[in-house]
């Protein structure tokens, strides 16, 4: 399966409006109604592409991409005030969830973060009920570190998550057909030939 992650296009703006204003969309993330033109203004700004934080676009379809089927993020983050490290979500479009896309996607962000910034950790929280999340958070290298008590409020009321990381060091999963570039790698991660 080709997964290609790739910057933000104007006309991708609509789907994070969407993500604000559509209840369910998003799945458990969904925080209520949000202000829909805050991407409008953000990809203006710089595209999604901050010092602190930003988003790639999931693409998917044979060695094209030409398919969006949601996107992944980051933001930085510290304990110490000094030592940063990334924190990384993903959306994906309901009818592209459970397709081996978010695991990719996610392996391929680390990858990319990895590759390009200094930080030492990556990590990424999920809901303790979201069990595809926590199997494509493993599957992309990631560990459970455990249960952060009483961290979201959702639904009403405050709700536990699941803490997971990816250490520098740790080892990295095959991606097979993947590429930040937009273009496909062959299984050793060399340009494909198509």
């Amino acid at each position: 399966m080709d997964v290609l992650l790739g910057p933000v296009r104007e006309d991708d703006v609509a789907l994070f409006q969407r993500f604000l204003v559509e209840p369910g969309l998003i799945g458990l993330d969904w925080n209520g109604f949000r202000d829909a033109q805050a991407p409008v203004r953000r990809f203006a700004e710089d595209g999604f592409l901050g010092d602190d934080d930003g988003r790639l676009m999931v693409r998917t379809g044979a060695v094209t991409g030409s398919e969006t089927a949601g996107l992944v993020s980051w933001r930085s983050g510290s304990f110490d005030g000094r030592t940063k490290y990334w924190e990384i979500g993903i959306a994906l479009l309901p009818e592209y969830r459970g397709r081996g896309i978010g695991w990719r996607a996610q392996a391929m962000l680390t990858a990319y973060l990895f590759e390009h910034t200094p930080v030492q950790r990556i990590q990424a929280a999920t809901h303790p009920e979201n069990l595809a999340e926590q199997k494509s958070l493993e599957k992309a290298g990631f560990r459970l570190e455990g249960i952060i008590r009483g961290c979201e409020f959702r639904a009403g009321r405050l709700r536990d998550g699941y803490l997971y990381s990816r250490l520098r060091d740790d080892p990295a999963p095959d991606l097979g057909n993947g590429s930040v570039t937009g273009r496909a790698t062959d299984t050793t991660g060399e340009p494909s030939a198509h």
